[in-house]
């Protein structure tokens, strides 16, 4: 199953949502009038495009329909598309793997999929060929290692931990002189997700940050955020906060299959220009996939 039915399987349940709403904007109005635009407006909110992304959206298509001179609500429907996915087309849509090795550091709250993320990625780049070292960095949550370590059996990657409670940059120190012992490829690092102090959350990765950059200073990075796709609005909350305390470089959501606020896509990638990189849509290991942006859109409408 290629990305455009995994995707539009993955995504039933925002389609749904949005045939009952946005299917009958472009069925249920003759002319592409003010009523019209308001209509739509209402149905992009509801999707979790947010009131932002979707007033932006909007007032896109009315100057599109106006230039030109579109007259029927089925290409108002297609300029709509081109539209989004412009909307949702930021930055490049493959990780930085640049350099050898490189570096994933991967950041988000409790809860989201981070550890089951970072086994997926390290599933597929080592399908694709790849030498991939998984480091535990959340030593402050139970059993996030044990978790990682599965992960690291199933996919055939090596794995650096410490003990519960060990100091997470001193984790990471030692995962970095692994890697460039071994000769890795990709270094994937798991972190801690306490977003309730946002000062300590703030210094762990600081710090953390601080070793990649002193151990590896030419090395490709990316601070990927992954987000829970089911919690909509808020995650974009999230994605605010830690885009302020770590840099993020690019995003995946999770869940997606989960939810009906798919939309929520759109609102991250182009309230904050970063790029989607990884869009899960299910359980198993080649469910999260590579994010294409007219796919996705083509799927969500």
């Amino acid at each position: 199953m290629g990305f455009f039915d995994k995707i539009k399987a993955g995504l039933t349940k925002t389609r749904t949502a949005l045939s009952d709403t946005l299917g009958s904007v472009f069925s249920g109005f003759s002319e592409i009038d003010d009523d019209f635009y308001d209509e739509l407006e209402e149905c992009l909110i509801l999707a979790d495009l947010g009131v932002d992304t979707a007033v932006k959206a909007t007032d896109c298509l009315r100057k599109t329909v106006k230039e030109r001179h579109i007259k029927t609500t089925e290409e108002a429907k297609e300029a709509l598309k081109e539209i989004l996915t412009e909307m949702v087309s930021v930055g490049e849509s493959a990780l930085n793997l640049s350099t050898t090795p490189s570096v994933v550091l991967v950041i988000g709250v409790n809860g989201v999929g981070k550890t089951t993320t970072i086994g997926k990625i390290a599933t597929r780049l080592k399908n694709e060929g790849k030498n991939v070292l998984m480091v535990a960095g959340d030593t402050f949550r139970a059993a996030a290692a044990d978790q990682l370590e599965i992960w690291a059996q199933r996919a055939g990657c090596g794995i650096v931990r410490q003990h519960e409670g060990a100091d997470p940059a001193a984790v990471v120190y030692d995962g970095i002189q692994s890697a460039k012992a071994k000769g890795v490829d990709v270094i994937l690092i798991d972190t801690a997700g306490r977003l309730h102090n946002k000062q300590n959350l703030m210094n762990e990765l600081n710090k953390i940050s601080r070793i990649v950059e002193r151990e590896l200073p030419n090395a490709a990075k990316e601070v990927l955020l992954v987000l829970d796709g089911t919690t909509g609005q808020n995650g974009l909350i999230q994605a605010k906060q830690f885009k302020e305390i770590a840099g993020v470089t690019a995003v995946a959501l999770t869940k997606l299959d989960g939810t009906a606020k798919g939309g929520i896509v759109i609102a991250v990638a182009d309230s904050l220009q970063i790029p989607v990189k990884f869009v899960g849509v299910g359980e198993q290991a080649d469910d999260l996939m590579p994010f294409e942006p007219r796919d996705f859109v083509e799927a969500l409408l």
